[in-house]
């Protein structure tokens, strides 16, 4: 299995508009050096089509809402950003959580995506472990979890917490676990795939940083292999 590098864009300045398309030439271009690891950006839903017609890989959107196509003004509509390229989203982030009834229903409408043959991922964020418990149940593709009070800052969840890591694990079993909140070095990474997470979530290390596609270099040399040619 691909070890899976999310790169959420936020709402930074960084990564809105012109600034968010060449943030994800960046990525693309480092995706295309690396094997081993699957680099996935996930931007604001008003730049997922120009950021797909500029880079060819997979781009996610930061959040999606239940409602279908209609009556529905100000929705995130999930149509909409399958039109404009996305083949997955985010669901339930410490900074747009949502109820878990909600949840329920948005996974229920990409499932039925699914059935007709459409690709479109979710990953289910979670603060908690007990969170965690409850929220498997509606089977996304990809667990989140998150320590709210850890985002961005300088102390890594997998320095903070190792053993909620391990055990969130095997709360996931078949379904891949991705850990995010403050990510910023290439022995996080390296601690979490070592521990069995399916990949990380990252913003501001990369997002913000001077140099982000030196600072991407970094933070994949111990999880990723140099592709041959």
């Amino acid at each position: 299995m691909e070890f899976r590098v999310f790169i959420n864009f936020k709402t930074y300045p960084q990564g809105t508009g012109r600034e968010a398309i060449e943030l994800a030439k960046i990525l693309c271009q480092a995706q295309d050096k690396f094997a081993s690891v699957k680099i996935i950006p996930v931007v604001q839903a008003v730049d997922v089509f120009r950021i797909r017609q500029a880079v060819d890989m997979p781009v996610w959107v930061q959040h999606v809402d239940w409602q279908p196509q209609g009556q529905y003004t100000g929705s995130v509509n999930l149509e909409a950003v399958l039109e404009a390229g996305a083949e997955g989203t985010l669901l339930n982030h410490s900074e747009h959580p949502i109820p878990p009834g909600t949840i329920k229903q948005i996974v229920s409408r990409i499932k039925s995506k699914k059935d007709k043959g459409q690709n479109f991922e979710v990953m289910v964020c979670c603060k908690t472990l007990g969170q965690m418990k409850r929220l498997i149940k509606v089977k996304p593709d990809f667990l989140g979890y998150e320590i709210s009070e850890l985002i961005g800052g300088e102390l890594s969840i997998v320095r903070y917490s190792p053993k909620a890591i391990k055990r969130a694990v095997e709360i996931c079993g078949e379904i891949p676990l991705i850990v995010g909140a403050g990510i910023q070095t290439k022995e996080d990474l390296y601690l979490a795939k070592k521990w069995g997470c399916g990949g990380v979530l990252i913003s501001s290390a990369v997002v913000l940083a001077e140099n982000p596609e030196e600072k991407l270099r970094e933070l994949l040399q111990l999880v990723a292999l140099p592709k041959e040619g």
